[in-house]
């Protein structure tokens, strides 16, 4: 009597006869499910189980390593949709612009805040609750009919955010580099509120980008690189915040180099383990924590004890 014949088929194409197995679940596989593998040949479940267990390639600082740096380029397609629009109505600028206290009669004209006024003045600002006005005045620029720089505002602006933007996300990781360049707007806003006049209003990507310089600075030093050519353009950004003195706001410019470095500190030394991203979190709220209370207690002593 002749012994029966075994047939072995793939477990994914029950009508395919084949003779090879996974070397990790021991199935059949057929050549069309073959995946090569350093011993063998594994199926696409397994492939793809592993493919999971894999841990993502990190940067220096604990950040998920990205190719593309999409953060920074939706940074300036931001700004550039913002100024558009800035530029179609003139009152987006008025309602979003930096600007801690000011009285607008019913005609629109502004003055100073005095803190008591008659009822047909209504007060703008911080002062007004508007504290999305920390964030939204660094994404906003002069027209080409204010100020002395114009059209060059933004274009020098973004240019410098698609040179540094571009390396340092990919040296801290998109969500690392989201918080360094929001709070260094934060940093920039909050020292243009306690340093300037009240009434005085803000725009510009400056304080983000004096962060970003910051940042630059910090990172160099981290990596342990050619520290020349790093010096020489952290000592231009400092001549520059020292000359914009009389020319523009040297306020949000400082506030956004001390945010900047200071949370770039916390993402560049604090030591590798699992405590590193709770640590650079906390850190990163502790600064949060710190300007806001900082702007509370401005508007509250411009409103005389009312926020």
């Amino acid at each position: 009597m002749e012994p029966e014949s075994t047939l072995t088929t793939c477990y994914r194409h029950p009508k395919v006869e084949c003779r090879v197995r996974c070397v990790r679940c021991d199935r059949y596989i057929c050549p069309d499910c073959m995946r090569e593998a350093s011993v063998g040949h594994q199926c696409p479940a397994c492939v793809r189980e592993g493919a999971r267990s894999v841990r993502p390639a990190r940067t220096i600082v604990g950040g998920r390593v990205s190719g593309t740096p999409v953060v920074t380029y939706a940074l300036i397609a931001l700004n550039v949709l913002a100024y558009l629009v800035q530029l179609v109505f003139p009152g987006f600028q008025d309602r979003f612009e930096m600007v801690g206290a000011r009285l607008v009669d019913p005609d629109g004209v502004a003055y100073v805040y005095e803190g008591a006024y008659f009822g047909y003045f209504h007060s703008e600002g911080l002062v007004a609750g508007e504290w999305e006005r920390l964030i939204t005045g660094g994404f906003l620029h002069l027209l080409p009919t204010q100020g002395t720089f114009g059209l060059a505002h933004i274009v020098m602006n973004m240019l410098a955010l698609w040179h540094l933007g571009r390396m340092l996300e990919t040296q801290l990781g998109r969500a690392r580099f989201v918080a360094l360049y929001l709070l260094a707007i934060l940093g920039g806003s909050v020292a243009e509120l306690l340093l300037a006049e009240p009434s005085a209003a803000f725009v510009g990507a400056s304080g983000g980008l004096f962060g970003l310089g910051a940042a630059h600075y910090v990172m160099a030093r981290r990596l342990g690189g050619d520290m020349a050519a790093v010096n020489r353009s952290t000592a231009l950004l400092l001549v520059w915040l020292l000359v914009s003195a009389g020319l523009t706001s040297w306020q949000g410019h400082l506030g956004g180099f001390l945010a900047g470095g200071a949370v770039t500190a916390a993402f560049a030394f604090v030591p590798p383990g699992p405590r590193r991203a709770p640590v650079q979190a906390a850190a990163c709220a502790g600064l949060l924590a710190l300007l806001l209370l900082l702007t509370y207690g401005k508007v509250s002593q411009l409103t005389g004890g009312t926020v």
